[in-house]
């Protein structure tokens, strides 16, 4: 087989506690099982709670004796000079090297983004093929991306998030005819059908006929991954009292089968990645040092 670049998939949005790292380590593990190599990328310096999920899911296989695949994983620790354009070219260089690093060994490079717009942000956004932005099902998380009318949905006005990804997606066509694939994704949506419910899908609607993007269903609010976070575990992993820390539940069964069925939305597995990515994505790199 061929050797191919890098699929880049970032994880993104201007509000923390949609669910991104969380979705992060969920789709590094899955490509993992499935066979692909896969790095991560924390470009949260502040949060950094990706690696923090990186972190404990090491440390519990190694004391349990838990043979479960990793991704090779890179953290950006924030910069903490006194000059904030000096942190910012330091964040931008390790950055740089970590996907330099990888990009040529693995199949999947999955970047997980602060909540908040940063350069660094903008960068992994114009490198990204797939952009995925969970959002919380609420009309209060839906104003990252959109304003809309209180009472039809109909859209008003594009939020500053969405103007980002919408250059992010300029910049890629300018440099190398592609586009982003971006995907929004409902996260925690209520089992009721609340006037809230068909606001947030109405408007969600509105928003990605206007600017060509997806919407997919997530992920249930689910106690099982308040579990599964302090001992890096997933869903996707064996499901024994061993691993776990105790037996499953259907909550776990549960989510596993919304995540498999997001995955199958991303439709990544049919995605031919073209072997002209790296040069490209080089040019898009060193544009956002500027």
């Amino acid at each position: 087989m061929q050797r191919s670049n890098a699929h880049v998939i970032v994880l993104g949005n201007e509000k923390g506690g949609s669910g991104k790292s969380t979705t992060a380590i969920h789709l590094a593990v899955h490509l993992l099982y499935e066979g692909f190599r896969v790095a991560t990328i924390d470009a949260d310096s502040r949060q950094h709670t990706l690696t923090t999920y990186v972190r404990n899911r090491r440390e519990w296989a190694n004391a349990h004796g838990l043979k479960v695949p990793h991704s090779t994983h890179f953290h950006l620790p924030q910069g903490r000079g006194d000059s904030l354009e000096k942190n910012a070219d330091t964040e931008f260089e390790m950055f740089r090297r970590a996907v330099a690093e990888v990009e040529r060994d693995v199949d999947y490079l999955i970047i997980d983004t602060p909540g908040f717009d940063t350069h660094l942000t903008r960068i992994a956004h114009s490198l990204a093929d797939t952009l995925i932005t969970p959002l919380n099902d609420s009309l209060i998380d839906l104003d990252v991306i959109a304003r809309i009318e209180p009472d039809s949905g109909a859209l008003i006005e594009l939020s500053h998030y969405t103007r980002l990804v919408q250059r992010s997606r300029r910049e890629r066509l300018a440099i190398d005819g592609r586009t982003i694939d971006w995907v929004m994704v409902r996260n925690r949506i209520s089992m009721l059908n609340s006037r809230n419910t068909r606001l947030v899908q109405t408007g969600l609607e509105n928003v990605a006929e206007r600017v060509g993007c997806r919407v997919s269903d997530g992920i249930a609010e689910r106690v099982i991954f308040r579990s599964l976070f302090p001992i890096g575990m997933t869903v996707f992993d064996p499901l024994d009292a061993e691993a776990l820390g105790g037996m499953p539940t259907m909550s776990h069964i549960g989510a596993r089968q919304e995540y498999r069925l997001l995955l199958e939305a991303l439709n990544l597995f049919s995605r031919h990645r073209r072997s002209g990515e790296h040069s490209s994505r080089d040019q898009r790199v060193l544009a956002g040092s500027v």
